[in-house]
């Protein structure tokens, strides 16, 4: 039987390239691999963009949604080329709740403290990039800096029909160390889904600072 495809969709202050250490390892072991590059204009263009991946690769797929990533893949998952979801310190909203009305029932994170709004999109200073990925060398954090994706100034109060994660099997990794979502965010909706939970102590972005445990998650979720 041929491996499922791997469809990832990226969040705020990123891009595709955040996926950069799990990707090659795929695509050595088999698996079709695309990162979707999500404009953060509007959540429903990244849909799109997620759709549109999922036309590029063989079905059946596997999404893996970090960050505002698992509200596109909340979203983007009902697709019936999906057959499975991994949430990496991910939101994910339920049909009548929003990013922001999510986030907001739980305490605020350190990041916010370190945002500017300018020409109507929300960028991360620099100074708030230990709240983000505080767990890698400071030349790597420097990088995610450099390549942050700016989201625009609505882009959290966005709704879309679909919520995946009631209907697709889900595996959710939580960063014990999170400043950017919450953890006790991350552990309220991975027991809402249902889904087969890792913790791991790490900051936001355990892709780049644990890789290894995240391709084993995609693994489990691929082989399942």
């Amino acid at each position: 039987m041929k491996n499922p495809s791997i469809v990832f969709a990226h969040g705020l202050w990123a891009d595709g390239s955040c996926f950069s250490k799990l990707i090659p390892t795929l695509q050595a072991e088999g698996h079709e691999v695309i990162a979707a590059q999500n404009g953060l204009d509007t959540l429903k263009g990244d849909v799109a963009a997620v759709h549109r991946a999922l036309g590029r690769v063989s079905s059946p797929a596997i999404l893996v949604g970090h960050s505002y990533g698992g509200t596109v893949i909340t979203a983007a998952g009902t697709d019936n080329r999906v057959t499975g979801l991994v949430y990496i310190c991910a939101l994910a909203p339920d049909a009548d709740e929003t990013s922001q009305s999510l986030q907001e029932k739980f305490p605020r994170t350190d990041v916010f403290g370190h945002i500017e709004v300018a020409d109507n999109r929300i960028w991360l200073k620099p100074s708030g990039i230990a709240c983000f990925a505080g767990d890698l060398p400071e030349q790597e954090q420097k990088l995610v800096w450099a390549t942050q994706g700016v989201p625009d100034a609505d882009l959290f109060n966005q709704k879309l029909e679909g919520t995946a994660w009631r209907s697709k099997p889900s595996w959710y990794i939580v960063g014990k160390n999170d400043r950017t979502v919450h953890p006790d965010l991350e552990r309220f909706v991975a027991k809402r889904m249902g889904a087969t939970i890792y913790e791991v102590e790490s900051s936001h972005v355990p892709m780049l600072s644990n890789p290894k445990l995240v391709i084993d998650v995609i693994r489990t979720a691929a082989n399942a």
